[in-house]
């Protein structure tokens, strides 16, 4: 009689901490509207060779244009996480995108480089109001499979990402820089898929918030805390600087080094991005199994020998290498963000916003950094010193679980 007068009150306990289903529906959402935002972004580096003509700008100059559309974002994105994560803004997700449409139509008919600034600027705002909401959002609708639905929302960045550049070949590159304007169309579907995501929010955003909160892992305290995000800090240097020498400058090294064409080192670089793509959706996954340090260690020291490798490489195995490393690189950007929002629980946008917000401030001073050593030092000086990043995966060690005991 005892044993079945306690079953009551633990039966809708045991039910409230069931793991609610993935609304995948929403992720794939979120994943697309990633997907037509990143497209747009990556139209920006890929068409630099033909700006830099057009305009006759130096590397120092194509680093300050990348530098102006990525610390835009970066200053903006965890100050919108914070106060929206007090004040949610759903509708914000549309309203952004409306922002990178206007910034896009601008670039298309920049007359000169002070409007290519001005126009990146815009962009940068744009991504700015993306990524921290979107992110969010994606968490919402994972159910509890937090990982998974963090690498589907970045694999759908990393393909638009890659298909920028293949956009920019076959399309802006031969028909010149006002066909960029296409690319508005890109940005009117996302704003359609993203005011839908915006009112399947409103509806049932803040029951999943409560649902994710009841089984959230406990979260790190004090130098602990300090400890963590310091070295995912490191790491993302790392990382973004490695790719901003990648996603700004491989083009100019297979040009300079090798003799390709424009185009045909365009198409190098949507290789590595696609590889990168690619690469991307299993971190989430192996991180909800195993966990987000493994995942961490396996692509920064994975990656490592080849990325070494590469300098020395010739034509035939450089396009290879680099394949390789977007493959083995891309799991740990979803694997970090992660970490982050289960070491503070609660701040969802807050955290989100500083971790894109690090990736673009980072990828902007590396590639205003590294735009000036080219000019000084010589592109192939630049990607060799660069090759020797990976080795700060090391940092990994120092990194504390996030898990219960």
């Amino acid at each position: 009689m005892s044993s079945s007068n306690q079953l009551p009150p633990i039966a809708p306990m045991a039910a409230s901490a069931q793991p609610q289903k993935m609304v995948t529906r929403i992720v794939a959402a979120v994943a697309i509207a990633h997907l037509l935002n990143d497209l747009i972004q990556a139209v920006v580096p890929a068409i630099y060779p033909m700006l830099k003509t057009n305009f006759s700008l130096s590397f120092t100059e194509i680093g300050i244009l990348s530098f102006v559309y990525q610390i835009t974002a970066s200053l903006l994105q965890p100050w919108i996480g914070f106060y929206t994560d007090k004040h949610p803004l759903p509708y914000l997700l549309p309203f952004g995108m409306l922002v990178t449409l206007c910034g896009i139509g601008l670039l298309a008919f920049a007359p000169s480089f002070s409007m290519l600034l001005i126009a990146a600027a815009i962009i940068g705002v744009g991504s700015s109001t993306f990524h921290p909401e979107a992110s969010r959002v994606a968490r919402m609708a994972s159910g509890g499979r937090f990982g998974t639905a963090q690498s589907s929302f970045q694999v759908g960045g990393n393909t638009g990402s890659a298909i920028g550049p293949l956009l920019a070949a076959l399309i802006i590159v031969p028909n010149g820089q006002a066909s960029a304007a296409w690319c508005m169309l890109f940005a009117v579907l996302a704003i359609w898929v993203l005011y839908k995501v915006s009112r399947w929010t409103v509806q049932h955003g803040q029951k999943m918030v409560m649902v994710h909160r009841q089984n959230n892992p406990s979260q790190l305290h004090g130098r602990t805390l300090t400890r963590a995000l310091s070295v995912i800090a490191l790491l993302m240097f790392a990382k973004f600087t490695y790719i901003a020498s990648l996603t700004n400058y491989y083009t100019f090294y297979l040009i300079e080094h090798f003799g390709l064409s424009i185009r045909d080192a365009q198409l190098c670089l949507f290789a590595f991005l696609a590889a990168v793509a690619v690469g991307t959706f299993a971190g989430g996954p192996i991180g909800d199994r195993i966990g987000r340090k493994a995942v961490i260690w396996v692509s920064f020291l994975g990656m490592a020998p080849f990325a070494l490798l590469m300098p020395y490489a010739n034509l035939f195995w450089t396009p290879i290498l680099a394949v390789i490393v977007g493959l083995v690189m891309s799991s740990a950007f979803s694997a970090m963000v992660v970490y982050a929002q289960e070491a503070v629980p609660g701040r969802v946008g807050m955290v989100s916003g500083l971790m894109f917000g690090l990736m673009f401030g980072v990828s902007g001073i590396a590639a205003a950094g590294l735009g000036y050593l080219a000019d000084h030092q010589g592109i192939t000086w630049v990607y060799t010193l660069c090759s020797y990043l990976p080795l700060l995966g090391f940092a990994t060690l120092f990194l504390p679980s996030t898990k219960k005991a």
